[in-house]
């Protein structure tokens, strides 16, 4: 009998080829965007930057420059929104660490009477951040969504358990949105890396920059505010 048999590893790169060319639905991170808009949307306007619609309405633009590159219409348009969901990240992340820092004044100099609001506003600045770096992690490795879907991606820049094994069962086995969520919140709660190593110089400072703002955030935010509500 001729040919391969169907789970046999020799098939491993047009199977890939395959799943990849289908691209990966944008609708898993869309729903973490507005799971995270929805959370802001409730913060207490003083601890906030700007007025309290705004970052809500950053993250909502977020997620339509997401949708709107779909990877299953590979174009042009694909990539340049792909440079304006990583511009709208970003200046969300700046939003959001000042609030961070909004909250952080108000324990330190501020009335601190109302602990109940302060932990509010911290778990949903922690959440927030949870959700962004995830997008962060997503965007840039390899590239992006739309590179690993058109096969055009460069160098790893994290390493999943999954890249190390010999998988005959699943060979077009490649990380989608809530593999990266999970690295994110894995880092935002151990901070560090758990079983997905960082490779590159610049998902290693972002995911040093998230340690420090989810220790700022558990460590001294909620401590103190927990503390208050004693």
């Amino acid at each position: 009998m001729s040919g391969q048999p169907p789970n046999d590893p020799g098939n491993a790169p047009g199977a890939a080829s395959a799943a990849a060319a289908i691209g990966e639905s944008r609708w898993g991170a869309g729903a973490a965007v507005l799971v995270a808009a929805l959370v802001t949307s409730v913060l207490p306007e003083r601890l906030t930057t700007g007025p309290r619609w705004a970052l809500p309405a950053l993250e909502l633009a977020l997620l339509a420059a997401l949708l709107a590159a779909n990877p299953r219409r590979l174009t042009r348009k694909s990539r340049d929104a792909r440079a304006l969901s990583l511009v709208l990240i970003a200046v969300i992340g700046a939003t959001n660490a000042l609030s961070l820092v909004s909250v952080v004044h108000q324990l330190l100099v501020g009335d601190v009477s109302t602990g109940r609001e302060l932990v509010y506003a911290a778990a949903g600045v922690w959440l927030t951040n949870v959700v962004l770096f995830g997008l962060v992690f997503w965007e840039l490795d390899r590239g992006g969504p739309h590179a690993r879907s058109t096969l055009t991606s460069g160098r790893a820049d994290l390493l999943f358990p999954q890249m190390t094994m010999d998988r005959p069962d699943d060979p077009a086995w490649s990380p989608s949105f809530m593999d990266y969520l999970y690295v994110s919140f894995t880092n935002s709660t151990a901070f560090s890396p758990t079983d997905t190593m960082p490779l590159t110089p610049r998902v290693k400072l972002a995911m040093t920059v998230q340690a420090l703002l989810s220790l700022v955030t558990l460590g001294l935010v909620i401590a103190r505010a927990v503390n208050v509500l004693g």
